[in-house]
């Protein structure tokens, strides 16, 4: 019998996401963020988590949808890819849940509104429906390479 996945699920605009509880260490209120001149649009900045520099990514602007404007519901999740930390901004974070493996189905082909590539399924939870991210997709070693080449350019020691 397959076991139970775990899913954060939280919001990015009227849209319900989720990502395997395994990627994400923590969850927090957005702090300041520091700008990171000539980075990725979809790149934040970068924040202070207790002594690290963290790069934050828009998950709005990373999956190319509309802007919207933080509240006090925006979170940021801190999450782990490769040995990486990396901070998502998202609407809100609604709630863990344990979800039976088939209730996920494979992503529609028409899918457009934002690149099928991220997404490994949607699952049916009684009403609703969520879009299973696949985190290692979203950040991948490209995208982070182009990250990190900015964070390291952002916080590099400059001679004087």
């Amino acid at each position: 019998m397959a076991k139970n996945l775990q899913l954060v699920v939280f919001n990015v605009g009227k849209e319900l996401y989720g990502v395997g509880i395994d990627s994400v260490k923590e969850i927090v209120r957005v702090p300041d963020v520091t700008e990171v001149p000539d980075s990725p649009e979809f790149l934040e900045g970068v924040i202070n988590l207790r002594g690290r520099v963290v790069p934050v990514i828009d998950l709005r602007k990373r999956l190319r949808l509309n802007g919207a404007e933080r509240t006090k519901s925006t979170r940021v999740l801190i999450t782990g890819n490769s040995g990486s930390i990396v901070g998502l901004l998202v609407d809100s974070v609604s709630e863990v849940i344990k979800i039976q493996p088939d209730a996920i189905e494979d992503p529609p082909e028409m899918i457009s509104a934002i690149g099928v590539e991220y997404i490994t399924g949607v699952a049916k939870i009684e009403e609703k429906l969520i879009i299973i991210l696949n985190i290692k997709k979203v950040l991948s070693v490209e995208e982070m390479k182009k990250i990190g080449n900015t964070v390291d350019r952002a916080v590099e020691p400059v001679a004087v």
